[in-house]
């Protein structure tokens, strides 16, 4: 006969249960003290039960897309705005549309409420557009003819067409100089911008740059000269001259029907804060051309700044402006980065440049990183106009809570009795395995709240309160499978362990099949029905840890002891309750004759 493999463990071999055990508990300790540590000791909550902000959006038509507002673009735009939303950790935000126009968005209370507000709406429309001319913000209107000294006008002209974004000196000296003067020097120099910005190359550019340096040798004109015969460069100069970027809304109305291919007038600040206008010409890049942004700290300079990186074709854009922009005199070599109308950024040229850019400005940490947010998930197809702002109590979502806790309590009691009714003994394992499951999934909830962004809502309520059933049948397959076990004539011990194979084969397929369900409705489903998917399929997850490492080990230990293994009545495990026949199998193989005689 074949001594038998001591290195392997024999089938129906107890193990180390209290080893399991431990490590169960220590993990359930460690999960418990992260969440007090953290400070996060109750599940975020949603928009149903904590109340929050709902937002209602107008759909307005892109300038030159008079028929934009379709149901393609709506649903592009509330893909967008959910993305950026929960990209923030404002998980659990709700983004649908309403009518043919609008769109409602209902944040959660948190700590990024206000953020997300600020983004919901945000177009994103990001052009990079070749700077033509820069001055002061503040507007300059002429006054009568012979008023100021025209020998100032070259000097303001000047100061004003070799402005940099970086620095103060163009704003400085378009701030000191007279106003007639500066009226006319920027008429001039838009129209000598628009001049050299259609020359077909640099040479013709230097050669425009010739003659507007011979023009300004010369005295000025008077400020009626400034203008272009062409209707469209006259309303474009006078724009530009009586533009005052440092009133709001003027700065938003500057630019909301000009389309992309459109030479703009726009405002942005410089690095110390003011204001400054410029005349940009048609965008060479959108937003569409950027593969990713991100808001990062330059250690080098010690500020934050918003690094993007181009697509293959946005490289190519990218290489060819930028090449074209080195060979031009400031302020022609810059370009300008601009956000839905505003310059953020608009930095010089001095070589031909790669495949990423960067935004740099007064940015703090987090409006660099809202920035790159905005710009990864992409710009909305569409204009919106915020209509409403309403705050979002919790009253009826508590009510509810409350009438669904009630709920579960009673279908808690419920199986309870139940099993101590049918199970007896067995009822205490049942119920320390149900604590033991509902502390696991206390303590993970409460910690995906800031992890990521996890809010609990009435949905994922009942989900958590389905998963009791669940857990409840996994310890009935376990409990009938060791009965069948002891009903064929096994003691206990033994009948735990042959048992467990078999009850373990039934929960894993019966799991299995539950988790599914959840991972296809959380797939196929949005807003608060992905709530009950999520909740469902953790607690599925925790059972099978919870049956495996706990239930488990338990039932061993306890087998161990007199009260479970000498059957007595109120265990639930009594042989003649079960209807088991005697003697049992093994008091059947120790009593077998041997004498040879009886033979």
């Amino acid at each position: 006969m074949a001594a038998p493999n001591k290195g392997r463990r024999q089938a129906g071999s107890p193990g180390r249960p209290g080893r399991t055990l431990a490590l169960f508990l220590i993990a359930m300790v460690a999960l418990t003290g992260g969440m007090f540590w953290s400070g996060h000791v109750t599940p975020r909550l949603g928009i149903d039960l904590a109340g929050g902000t709902s937002i209602t959006l107008q759909a307005k038509n892109t300038p030159g897309k008079p028929n934009a507002i379709n149901k393609t673009n709506m649903d592009t735009a509330v893909s967008i705005i959910e993305r950026r939303v929960n990209g923030l950790g404002v998980s659990e935000a709700e983004v649908q549309t309403q009518g043919n126009e609008n769109i409602i968005v209902n944040i959660p209370r948190g700590t990024n409420e206000k953020q997300a507000r600020e983004q919901v709406g945000t177009t994103a429309q990001l052009y990079f557009r070749p700077v033509l001319t820069v001055a002061a913000g503040s507007p300059t209107k002429p006054q009568p003819s012979g008023s100021g000294s025209p020998s100032a006008a070259p000097s303001s002209s000047t100061s004003a067409s070799t402005g940099d974004k970086a620095g103060d000196k163009a704003g400085d000296a378009g701030t000191t100089a007279s106003p007639s003067a500066s009226a006319t020097s920027q008429g001039r120099a838009v129209t000598d911008a628009l001049k050299a910005d259609a020359s077909p190359s640099p040479d013709a550019s230097a050669s425009d740059d010739k003659s507007s340096d011979k023009k300004d040798e010369s005295p000025a004109p008077a400020p009626s000269a400034s203008a272009s015969s062409d209707p469209a460069t006259a309303a474009l100069e006078k724009k530009f001259t009586e533009l005052d970027c440092t009133n709001k809304k003027a700065r938003t109305e500057v630019n909301q029907s000009s389309a992309p291919k459109d030479t703009i007038v726009a405002c942005g600040q410089n690095s110390g804060g003011e204001w400054e206008k410029y005349v940009l010409g048609p965008a060479e890049l959108e937003g569409t051309d950027v593969d990713d942004a991100k808001g990062v700290l330059d250690q080098q300079r010690g500020m934050w700044i918003v690094t993007m990186d181009f697509t293959g074709a946005g490289t190519k854009k990218f290489q060819s402006i930028t090449g074209k922009l080195s060979q031009q005199q400031a302020p022609m070599n810059q370009f300008a980065i601009v956000l839905d109308g505003n310059v953020v950024s608009a930095p010089s040229v001095s070589q031909t440049l790669g495949g990423s850019a960067e935004i740099s400005g007064s940015f703090t940490q987090q409006s660099a990183q809202d920035l790159g947010n905005i710009l990864s998930y992409g710009a909305l197809p569409l204009t919106f106009q915020e209509q409403s702002v309403t705050t979002v109590t919790a009253a009826l979502g508590g009510e509810q809570l409350e009438a669904g806790l009630i709920a579960g309590a009673i279908g808690l009691v419920l199986v309870i009795i139940y099993l101590v009714a049918y199970y007896r003994g067995l009822s205490a394992i049942a119920i320390l395995s149900l604590g033991a499951s509902g502390i696991m999934t206390y303590t993970i909830m409460s910690l995906l709240g800031p992890g990521i962004g996890f809010a609990l809502n009435l949905p994922a309520v009942c989900g958590a309160i389905v998963a009791i059933g669940i857990t409840a049948d996994s310890f009935i397959v376990y409990f009938e499978r060791i009965r069948d076990e002891i009903r064929e004539g096994r003691t206990l011990r033994p009948a735990v362990e042959r048992a467990w194979p078999r009850a373990r084969r039934t929960i894993l397929v019966s799991d299995f099949v539950s988790f599914l369900a959840a991972a296809v409705l959380f797939l196929v489903t949005v807003g608060k029905v992905q709530g009950f998917a999520f909740t469902l399929g953790l607690t599925t997850l925790l059972d099978v840890v919870v049956v495996f490492f706990f239930t488990k080990p338990v039932m061993t230990l306890l087998a161990r002891t007199k009260f479970f293994s000498s059957g007595h009545p109120w265990s639930g495990l009594d042989p003649k309750r079960l209807g088991a026949k005697p003697p049992l199998r093994r008091a059947r193989r120790v009593s077998a004759p041997t004498d040879p005689k009886e033979a």
